[in-house]
């Protein structure tokens, strides 16, 4: 994500540590801690705070200040979570990219469908503490009832309620697991993919990343374009331009990618129809 990022301040001829410096705030996945994150850079007085991990870093920097340039990223709809009065025009001092994972719920559960026919009842795994979740939640659900799906769903904000939300997914017998996209869970890739393992659950997650990590499958936006998106919105600040005149991009390019030593290890045959239309298999 950071290499992407650099390249699209490159585009706009900004270069880290010849005309640009980065100052980096981690909250590792403690939303609590994100208000106290943004102040401190407010008080530095940078030329542009960059948030990552959806909505909550954006509206902490957001509360923090109202003149500080702020670019987001986010998986939820902008408008609805009150980062900029709209899409075209933003109207204050922030703008980013909206990733759109919120309105993929039905695609990504046919696709499990599609591996899986025979499925008789698929797991949804969510972030208890990310308010974003819950289109995510509806959509999967909405495309289910259409499909005649039995689906569970299960909540989790700690790794402690992952592993217990796990065993319950066992103990039910689920056959699947689609699990909605959140930065906690991000931060949680490999646990996530152990558990999966452990418990062998096939399981679609929302990004690549989780995919290289050893997951099975997944289906969302491209994060490298959108990072690199960003990247080039905060370029084109640092030479003069307004967010309030810097349209929210939504994104247009999906990847579809496929895990088959983790197919392999799980004794699944992918079918021919998913190779044929995903963006990389991964051997």
């Amino acid at each position: 994500m950071l290499a992407a990022f650099h390249r699209g301040l490159g585009e706009a001829g900004y270069v880290e540590g010849k005309n640009v410096a980065l100052e980096f705030r981690w909250a590792n996945g403690q939303y609590d801690r994100l208000s106290e994150l943004a102040a401190d850079l407010v008080q530095r007085r940078v030329s542009v705070i960059v948030t990552t991990g959806g909505s909550p870093s954006a509206l902490a920097a957001k509360s923090a200040t109202e003149t500080i340039p702020i670019l987001f990223v986010t998986a939820g709809d902008p408008v609805q979570e009150g980062l900029v009065a709209s899409l075209n025009r933003p109207g204050s001092n922030t703008t980013g990219v909206t990733m759109l994972f919120f309105s993929l719920g039905a695609k990504q559960l046919g696709l499990v469908r599609d591996l899986l026919p025979n499925a008789l009842l698929i797991g949804l795994l969510t972030d208890s503490n990310y308010a974003a979740a819950e289109p995510q939640i509806d959509d999967v659900a909405a495309a289910a009832r259409a499909a005649g799906q039995r689906l569970i769903v299960l909540r989790a904000g700690n790794e402690r309620e992952i592993a217990t939300a796990f065993a319950t997914l066992s103990q039910q017998r689920v056959d699947a697991l689609l699990v909605v996209g959140s930065p906690f869970f991000i931060t949680q890739s490999h646990y996530l993919v152990i558990l999966a393992a452990r418990h062998s659950l096939p399981a679609m997650y929302f990004r690549r990343e989780l995919v290289e990590a050893g997951g099975l499958m997944s289906y969302g936006s491209s994060t490298a374009e959108s990072y690199r998106q960003l990247g080039n919105y905060a370029g084109k600040i640092l030479g003069g331009a307004k967010p309030a005149d810097l349209p929210v991009i939504q994104s247009t390019k999906f990847e579809f990618v496929i895990n088959l030593q983790t197919a392999k290890a799980f004794g699944l045959t992918m079918p021919a129809g998913l190779l044929a239309i995903a963006d990389e298999v991964i051997e």
